[in-house]
């Protein structure tokens, strides 16, 4: 072996020692290593190895990866047609998550949900809880624009669910929100009405859900602001560990 190389190996085994001997003195008796995860499958939305796999080691998939499976792979008509995906943006590891219907005109020319009118009503509704759209995680049940805006039909639903389920399962959320009566219908898989739905805590997956109105919604019925904000308190309680409302 050459003379620079062993003194290198010397060295480099000093400064392991060194390290290890601080670790000691801090109270470390062991160091655990993470598991490699470079290789393995993705997770599904159940916790197991694409495919269903049960016992298969799998690691999370990531916002970006299911985003680019979406771009890859138009899911319905929407994906042709649209000017911009609306994937979602936010803290990939946010506590909270909110859910919107689909895409207006104005996310279809930014590719960023709720920035209209209604996106900055429901900024407001957020800093008022102390929060901002960095520290949460916004997204729609559809990525792409129905064509005026008119409602989604229930094939395109079933189409983009899966996706959100994806989205939903790599942030891992404490706490959704649902944003009007789609979003709210379409992961609680439910045909009651937003009214009769808010202000009460449902469950997706073992995930605390409080459906309410949408903002936009709200830009036409003000008076419904103060059943949202009652709703948006119970989140707040549940964020701090409250419990159940």
């Amino acid at each position: 072996m050459p003379e620079s190389l062993n003194r290198e190996l010397l060295e480099v085994s000093a400064q392991v020692r060194g390290l290890l001997q601080d670790l000691q003195n801090l109270g470390f008796d062991e160091v655990p290593l993470a598991p490699p995860t470079a290789g393995l499958p993705r997770c599904g939305t159940a916790g197991r190895a694409d495919g269903g796999e049960p016992g298969v080691s799998c690691r999370p998939e990531s916002l970006e990866e299911i985003r680019a499976d979406l771009e890859n792979s138009p899911c319905c008509d929407l994906c042709r047609e649209r000017g911009n995906l609306v994937f979602g943006v936010g803290d990939p590891h946010a506590r909270l998550v909110l859910i919107g219907e689909a895409p207006g005109r104005e996310e279809d020319e930014t590719g960023e949900p709720f920035v209209g009118e209604a996106g900055r009503l429901l900024d407001r509704i957020l800093s008022a809880m102390g929060l901002s759209r960095e520290e949460v995680y916004l997204c729609n049940v559809l990525k792409c624009r129905p064509p005026g805006n008119r409602d989604p039909r229930p094939e395109e639903v079933a189409a983009c669910r899966p996706f959100l389920e994806r989205q939903l399962a790599a942030i891992a959320p404490e706490v959704i929100v649902t944003l009007g009566k789609c979003a709210a219908q379409a992961l609680l898989q439910e045909t009651t009405a937003v009214g009769e739905l808010r202000g009460h805590w449902h469950e997706y997956r073992s995930i605390p859900v409080m459906p309410t109105y949408h903002p936009a919604y709200l830009l036409r019925n003000p008076a419904s602001k103060r059943e949202v904000w009652e709703d948006m308190k119970g989140v707040m309680k549940r964020l701090r560990g409250g419990g159940s409302r």
